[in-house]
């Protein structure tokens, strides 16, 4: 075990010396190339800005609203028919847009059901098997300046779906 926490410090820094070792020898300049991108990656975080301030500002009326929450006890006498618990649609719903915000909301199913009930474990389990759609979505297509996702959004509600079904299953397991 030790041997392993001694490697994992050292990947890191290696990975960084081996870009640059490996950049020298083939005679690229690497300090401009560095340069280069990080002003690349910078613009394109300025260009993404109003994209997350909007889903950000979107997801936090959602919350404070106590929308979620009415949808939550609306779809939840459905979905507990399917063994999907209610309480839990708000966070499957923001974590489509936020993983952020879906963890604040995380913490709150830990306080009010503990970490180990059957409500936690689905929680946890559905953090790791979804993906922030909506996000994600609009990060990559902007910056790749896609006009048309065809089924990207489609194959990713079900991929969530799968995601949550397998949460359902692994917890009653």
């Amino acid at each position: 075990m030790d041997l392993i926490v001694y490697i994992s410090d050292f990947i890191v820094p290696f990975l960084i010396l081996s870009i640059v070792v490996y950049g020298i020898l083939k005679g690229i300049n690497v300090y401009d190339t560095f340069i280069r991108g990080a002003r690349s990656g910078f613009l394109t975080v300025i260009r993404l800005m109003p994209t997350l301030i909007g889903l950000m500002a979107a997801v936090g009326i959602l919350r404070a609203s106590s929308f979620l929450d009415f949808l939550a006890s609306v779809v939840g006498t459905f979905s507990s028919k399917i063994g999907f618990p209610g309480e839990l649609l708000p966070l499957t719903i923001v974590k489509m847009f936020s993983s952020s915000a879906a963890t604040g909301l995380l913490l709150d199913v830990y306080e009010n059901y503990g970490t180990d009930s059957r409500l936690g474990l689905i929680a946890s389990i559905s953090m790791c098997c979804t993906e922030t759609i909506f996000y994600t979505m609009s990060v990559y297509f902007m910056t790749a300046g896609v006009r048309r996702s065809r089924y990207t959004l489609a194959g990713a509600l079900i991929a969530t779906f799968a995601g949550l079904v397998a949460s359902v299953l692994l917890a009653s397991c």
